[in-house]
């Protein structure tokens, strides 16, 4: 195991603004960087390029090796690495050719926990205020969008139906209250939840995609009792390793985090799936930054114990997604007023 530099012999690159991230990613076509990471003994190789970020390298190292980036600690020759935020670019970052990373960390084994919440960001933020371009419009994650398409391999667990729309599901306060304490999982399943899967089911290809590991998601939706139900199939599951980083400058404050970006779905399945038969749930406005026409922001799910005799909301949503199934161009709709369209609805079948 390597020694940890010291303070002294390191130096570490000035922060990059968002501005000059975008520029240098523009400017020429990225660098590709191959870097040798040693953990338990073992040697992982990880390819990059010079305009992913740190943050995407401990997602890779993540993929490689199963500890989960914020397990992570990485030792590099007169760098030091955790002193640098995870939003830089590695090609600011003066690695050698195929130089060698060591990382200490612990793989989840039987602890599977969520990714814990980031302080800066459980409000959520409106991302297209005072943004010069979209997110999702901005080059430099487009390409990022295009390579973890290439990259990262959908959990298929059912063929998809020709003719159905798609459905994609959080499951932290989406579908499961992951926060409160329980003896069974099934107290903190959100009301409701394997009805509406079996009524979704009837028009909607269902995908289940979390920010946490693919061990985290397979052990819960287990536990829920979401695969193998006897009244729906869900086609996928994917984990935190498909997301991209990105950044904000919304009211002068550069925010970096991880999204979803539908387009890694839609480049896998084409002839099945795009963003006119799309929707996707999520309390988290941001994870759908790259697909804002195909995102819903649902009531988070908290506090279990005390609100599941007063939560319908995925009764209400059931209403909604059985009311837009026939529709031509799902991206049409504004998503934001599904309560109002349900309620328009119904005054419009009393009258008929």
């Amino acid at each position: 195991m390597a020694d940890t530099p010291s303070s002294s012999s390191a130096t570490a690159p000035p922060a990059a603004d968002a501005a000059s991230l975008a520029a240098v990613a523009e400017a020429a076509p990225p660098e590709e960087i191959t870097l040798v990471v040693k953990w338990c003994g073992q040697e992982q190789t990880v390819r990059m390029v010079g305009d992913d970020t740190l943050g995407e390298l401990k997602l890779r190292i993540c993929e490689a090796t199963g500890v989960l980036p914020k397990r992570q600690t990485l030792l590099y020759p007169k760098i030091m690495l955790k002193s640098i935020d995870d939003s830089t670019l590695l090609s600011s970052i003066p690695f050698k050719p195929n130089g060698k990373i060591s990382m200490i960390g612990t793989v989840e084994e039987e602890i599977f926990v969520g990714q814990e919440d980031d302080p800066e960001l459980l409000d959520d933020f409106d991302f297209e205020q005072n943004e010069d371009t979209p997110i999702k419009d901005k080059d430099v994650y487009k390409q990022k969008l295009k390579r973890r398409a290439s990259q990262y391999k959908i959990k298929l667990l059912n063929p998809c139906r020709k003719g159905k729309k798609l459905l994609v599901l959080d499951i932290d306060y989406t579908l499961f209250d992951h926060k409160s304490p329980a003896e069974n999982p099934k107290e903190l399943m959100r009301p409701y939840l394997h009805q509406f899967l079996a009524a979704s089911y009837s028009k909607y290809d269902i995908i289940i995609w979390s920010a946490t590991s693919m061990k985290w998601v397979e052990l819960k939706m287990e536990q829920l009792g979401v695969l193998g139900n006897p009244d729906y199939k869900i086609t996928a599951l994917m984990d935190h390793l498909a997301m991209i980083t990105v950044q904000s400058e919304n009211q002068s404050r550069k925010k970096t985090f991880d999204c979803k970006p539908l387009g890694v779905i839609w480049a896998q399945f084409p002839e099945y799936y795009n963003e006119k038969n799309t929707i996707m749930f999520d309390d988290l406005r941001r994870n759908f930054v790259m697909n804002p026409q195909n995102g819903l922001v649902i009531k988070p799910f908290r506090k279990a114990h005390s609100n599941r005799d007063n939560d319908h909301e995925l009764v209400k949503l059931t209403h909604y997604l059985l009311s837009i199934g026939d529709f031509e161009d799902l991206s049409r709709l504004d998503h934001g007023k599904w309560e109002s369209f349900i309620d328009d609805s119904a005054k419009r079948r009393k009258r008929s």
